[in-house]
């Protein structure tokens, strides 16, 4: 078993020279080119970029739903790199939590149920209703999907995310089918989830204004980071000018 690194237990991520390389040949397409990259526990991360620029591949790889060409992603010392697709799983269950642009909420269960889907195989989660009422939606417990605005919705995918007390939340496109207003009221759950659980969180998106509430903007194209910037203060997600 490879030494920990002592300095990377202080990191939330630790990325160098990642690639990822679909297919072969002339029609390969190279998602990732040589990726450095390091992460401190407890930040917001926001990624800026085009669509096809790496953003999501990055993530992919980082929460373990994908594996690097070449490279290597280490996470509090495990190099996620080198994990078989048994201690990934592991991996996403004991430390991850995902939201996505469509919620994916179970129409036939509660906002309580679809949290409890989580709740069920966690090993140290916390309640399902303590979870929902983190995100604001105490009052709403019982409702089903079709009974909950978008925004609600989002906010049941956000408590469903971190009612297992994950270290760390990836976000793809959160507010991508949401109105200002309600993108906004998002981003706030998801400061308040940082701000009260310490959570690391990233998130993608094209909403460029959505930087201003980030520790670190890392901004990618062609695969490959171009730029990143650390907030010396962060907006409240309510200031943020859509």
């Amino acid at each position: 078993m490879a030494k920990i690194n002592e300095a990377d237990l202080a990191k939330a991520y630790v990325v160098e020279e990642l690639t990822k390389t679909y297919g072969e040949g002339r029609t390969a397409v190279h998602a990732l080119r040589g990726v450095n990259l390091e992460i401190g526990r407890g930040e917001i991360v926001v990624l800026l970029g085009p669509s096809g620029s790496g953003k999501s591949t990055l993530l992919n790889i980082l929460g373990g739903l994908d594996k690097a060409t070449s490279g290597s992603a280490k996470f509090g010392g495990m190099c996620l790199t080198e994990m078989n697709d048994r201690a990934l799983t592991m991996y996403r269950r004991n430390h991850v939590g995902f939201v996505f642009q469509f919620y994916n909420l179970m129409p036939s269960l509660t906002a309580r149920e679809n949290v409890e889907l989580v709740t069920e195989i966690a090993d140290d989660p916390m309640s399902a209703d303590d979870a929902l009422h983190l995100v604001g939606l105490g009052k709403r417990l019982d409702h089903f999907p079709a009974q909950l605005s978008g925004g609600e919705q989002q906010r049941v995918a956000i408590a469903r995310a971190v009612a297992k007390q994950p270290d760390v939340l990836f976000c793809d496109e959160p507010t991508g089918a949401l109105d200002s207003a309600t993108g906004r009221a998002v981003l706030r759950v998801l400061q308040d989830v940082n701000e009260t659980l310490g959570t690391t969180v990233f998130i993608i998106t094209h909403a460029a204004a959505t930087a201003a509430m980030a520790d670190r903007v890392i901004h990618f194209a062609d695969g490959a980071i171009r730029e990143v910037v650390l907030n010396k203060e962060r907006l409240a997600a309510e200031e943020i000018e859509w």
